[in-house]
């Protein structure tokens, strides 16, 4: 049987012509009974090799068509937040800008319905918000944890100093526990940015966080519990 193979479709001739039958991985008794068959091959942008398979035979100028499925798409819902407990680790530093987006995030929890399951624990900085989380991950009573905290540049480097260890320990406390820990943290150039981002015209980015953590939690409890 020959083939043609290009930008990953393969198409497949009559039986009628076939030359070495061995040359393709498919039996040719898929193909017995079909004048002419093709098989396209789809590729998936999520998984490699996985893609989605489409054979088609055609008899008397009439087609039909058998969709396999090959790849399972997983995600989280934001619609079912009901029994899911979660907690926010607030930086103290930056106040004004933290507390906006503390209560940014309970609006959006309890929009989702939930309410009473949230735990609010403060922490003096965003140096300290990783420490916190993973510990309160590992507690095991949460399904997801928000770490909100705003650091703003200065005229030295400790700017980058606190970013980037916050960054690494909010990533550190969701893989050391693993529960998921959301980075709510701003990383502004001046106040004004800041608070564009909490609760300005730029939105509030603790109820983004909220809203992630809603979704992760969902998708870890309804297809990756372990």
């Amino acid at each position: 049987m020959s083939s043609f193979a290009a930008s990953n479709t393969c198409f497949l001739t009559s039986p009628k012509t076939t030359t070495n039958p061995k040359s393709l991985p498919l039996k040719s008794t898929l193909f017995e009974s079909s004048p002419s068959s093709f098989l396209r091959f789809s590729p998936s942008s999520s998984f490699t090799g996985a893609g989605l398979v489409h054979v088609a035979t055609e008899r008397k100028d009439v087609a039909s068509f058998a969709q396999t499925l090959a790849v399972r798409e997983l995600e989280g819902s934001v619609t079912k937040a009901q029994g899911f407990r979660f907690a926010i680790v607030v930086a103290r530093f930056n106040e004004f800008v933290t507390r906006r987006l503390m209560e940014g995030a309970l609006d959006t929890f309890k929009k989702y319905s939930v309410e009473e399951d949230i735990d609010v624990i403060w922490v003096p900085g965003c140096f300290e918000l990783g420490v916190v989380a993973q510990r309160l991950g590992k507690s095991g009573k949460y399904h997801a944890i928000v770490c909100i905290g705003a650091v703003i540049r200065g005229d030295t480097s400790h700017y980058d100093a606190v970013v980037n260890s916050a960054s690494s320990g909010v990533l550190s406390s969701g893989l050391n526990s693993g529960v998921p820990c959301i980075f709510g943290v701003l990383t502004c150039d001046d106040m004004d940015q800041a608070i564009n981002r909490a609760g300005g015209k730029a939105g509030n980015k603790g109820a983004e966080a909220a809203l992630v953590a809603i979704e992760m939690a969902s998708l870890f409890e309804h297809h990756l519990k372990l």
